[in-house]
């Protein structure tokens, strides 16, 4: 079992270290062409200044509160669309007539960017958490509505003919073979929800002026405060990266059975 396990971990330790490797080599890379002037310091300090910058706000109150405000913003997006989409994909999903009816006003709706809604949300809400929220759920709701309901309808035909030839009801059909079947889309969807949520949340800051990151990013751009403009952001990068892990974390924990995530192992 050691021996296994051992040889288990080698392939894992050389890709992680291949894709650190990577992002060591594109810092030091944007270290010297900054310090060479390959690039205009003014406009793009030195990745060393950046992180210090970082460092030094991460003993700041003001910076966990505008993280807090990011993120509050983004729970409260991503809760709301997923509130209203799942249950809409599984309305829409188990039913060829109501997939039909709705069809068009979907394909409509779904392509509207975001980001053309806030005149909209400023009108309705103001500039603050509310506009903030609607703007993140808006943009949330459609990749998870359209997981889950490609999910219902993906259903193994030969399972739902078995559960007929077993007589079970519509209900025990439902909750037996047709949710099982949908979970993995649906734990996808919320996935990729997850990130838009975010993005839409610092957007919302950045061209609303709602608390949070973005406005801290826009006041830093301002003020002329360049490494604490790319801390702020490299913070909002690492933020969509450390929900995206968790999310796949879960993802992996809750669908271990599935083919796809004993594959991934």
């Amino acid at each position: 079992m050691t021996t296994q396990r051992v040889r288990t971990a080698r392939p894992r330790a050389r890709a992680v270290a291949q894709t650190w490797s990577g992002v060591a080599a594109v810092l030091v890379l944007a270290e010297l062409a900054s310090r060479t002037g390959l690039l205009p310091r003014r406009y793009f300090p030195p990745v060393t200044e950046m992180f210090a910058e970082l460092g030094r706000q991460l003993t700041e109150p003001s910076f966990w509160s505008a993280v807090a405000q990011t993120l509050q913003g983004w729970a409260l997006g991503l809760g709301i669309a997923a509130v209203f989409a799942v249950p809409a994909g599984m309305l829409l999903g188990t039913s060829a007539v109501r997939y039909r009816a709705f069809r068009v006003i979907i394909e409509f709706l779904r392509p509207i960017p975001s980001v053309a809604l806030v005149p909209l949300a400023i009108l309705v809400y103001g500039v603050g958490l509310e506009s903030k929220v609607f703007l993140a759920a808006f943009a949330a709701f459609w990749p998870l509505l359209i997981q889950t309901l490609y999910g219902m309808q993906d259903v193994d035909p030969v399972a739902l003919d078995t559960a007929r030839v077993y007589r079970l009801g519509r209900v025990e059909r439902l909750t037996r073979v047709v949710l099982p079947g949908a979970v993995p889309y649906v734990a996808t969807g919320l996935r990729i929800s997850s990130s838009v949520a975010l993005i839409l949340a610092v957007t919302a800051e950045l061209v609303i002026g709602s608390p949070g990151l973005g406005r801290e990013i826009n006041a830093a751009r301002v003020g002329g405060a360049t490494d604490l403009l790319y801390a702020l952001i490299i913070v909002t990068g690492l933020l969509g990266w450390a929900l995206n892990a968790l999310f796949a974390a879960g993802e992996r924990r809750v669908l271990h059975w599935h083919p796809s995530q004993r594959d991934a192992r």
